[in-house]
């Protein structure tokens, strides 16, 4: 619940949040809900006008009529005039309506949201809001199909339209919402690979430190011999979580360097072995070939290395996210995806795109730089801060 509420705190904070944008549609082109009818009036007699030759007859005159027995009682202070009435300055709290008339109040007064026909328009309303949360033109076809099944022509509420997409972006999600699993053969070799600032080495961190803090052994290797910063930066992560990491001088081959890690996790037990990789853009041809190499080099001392391969992505990156899950898909065998900083301007959607067009594992999601907000995928918690729910 702690890590919901910050999520649901910092994932968007853009201009276009979906649960504002739900929220903008149903009330544009919608009503409030009407009363519902009390009983009808009782009709009034008709009058039946005279006839044109009658004179209509005066109204009877009605004389008081005095018995002679009756002798009106004197006055005396029992029926003098009553004193006015003495109007307190606060009247006391009206009870509970009850009955019928309270019911019928209370429905009209609970009733009075805004609701919105389901028709096309509305549809397409919808269809365009997801498309501007990266959910990308497809997966939001076939989001907004699905939530229409069933449902053409009834008045919705926007807390109900954020309820049934919630339903079904959890849908999609949770077949891919699984944790990086933890194999017997020691060392299990991960590999993180992605492009340039996705956030790898302060994921690698994050992760080592968690699987310290649950009792395993992780050696990290700083494969990114190109850049300083980021060998630093894991040493770092490596002292906090009293993890070793091994390095080699810069612009070293990474490759020979994964090697030597093997090597030496082997030697020391370790159960988890980390391989940091340079960012690659994957559009550069000699980078991509590099990160091949480095996967060749490996299984010559296990076959089945890496065991898994981790493709950390940028969630502000939006729909690039999808070509870039192609690329490596092609290079390497990725066995599932973490997706940082949906803390900063990312609207989400391209989360629920990647899974419903790959079906990668979604491993974890990060919202900031603390330990604490990289945390596994939960997908109904994830659909709510999305749409603007509440977690139950």
């Amino acid at each position: 619940m702690a890590f919901f509420s910050k999520l649901k705190e910092r994932l968007f904070k853009s201009s276009s949040r979906l649960d504002e944008g739900l929220d903008a549609i149903v009330q544009d082109g919608g009503a409030q809900d009407p009363p519902e009818p009390g009983p009808e009036p009782r009709p009034e007699p008709p009058t039946i006008p005279p006839r044109p030759d009658e004179t209509p007859p005066p109204p009877p005159v009605e004389y008081p009529v005095e018995r002679p027995d009756e002798v009106p009682p004197p006055p005396s202070e029992a029926t003098a005039t009553p004193a006015p009435l003495e109007i307190p300055d606060e009247l006391p709290a009206a009870a509970p309506r009850a009955g019928f008339l309270g019911r019928l109040l209370g429905r009209t007064e609970a009733r009075s949201t805004p609701r919105r026909v389901l028709d096309d328009d509305m549809l397409e309303s919808l269809e365009d809001l997801l498309i501007t949360a990266d959910m990308g033109v497809d997966t939001a076809t076939r989001v907004t199909a699905n939530m229409a099944e069933g449902r053409m022509g009834q008045r919705l509420s926007s807390h109900e339209i954020k309820s049934i997409l919630a339903q079904e972006i959890a849908r999609i999600m949770a077949p891919v919402a699984r944790p990086m699993p933890l194999y017997a053969k020691r060392p299990q070799v991960v590999l993180v690979v992605g492009v340039n600032g996705s956030g790898k080495t302060t994921t690698i961190g994050k992760l080592a430190s968690q699987f310290k803090a649950a009792g395993k052994s992780v050696v990290i290797a700083a494969g990114d011999t190109f850049r300083a910063a980021a060998v630093e930066q894991l040493q770092v992560w490596g002292d906090r979580a009293g993890v070793p990491v091994m390095t080699a001088p810069e612009g070293s081959d990474p490759a020979s360097l994964a090697f030597d890690a093997m090597t030496k996790a082997e030697a020391d037990g370790a159960d988890l072995l980390m391989i940091d990789t340079a960012g690659r853009l994957q559009n550069r041809a000699d980078l991509m070939e590099e990160l091949a190499k480095i996967v060749r080099v490996i299984r010559k001392k296990d076959p089945d290395a890496p065991h898994n391969t981790l493709l950390v992505l940028d969630a502000t990156t939006g729909q690039n996210a999808l070509s870039q899950v192609e690329i490596f898909l092609k290079l390497v065998d990725v066995s599932g995806l973490v997706m940082t900083k949906l803390d900063g301007t990312a609207r989400g959607g391209v989360l629920v795109a990647l899974a419903d067009r790959f079906g990668l594992p979604i491993h974890a999601i990060g919202v900031g730089e603390q330990i604490d907000d990289l945390a596994p995928f939960d997908p109904e918690e994830f659909a709510a801060a999305l749409t603007g729910l509440d977690s139950e």
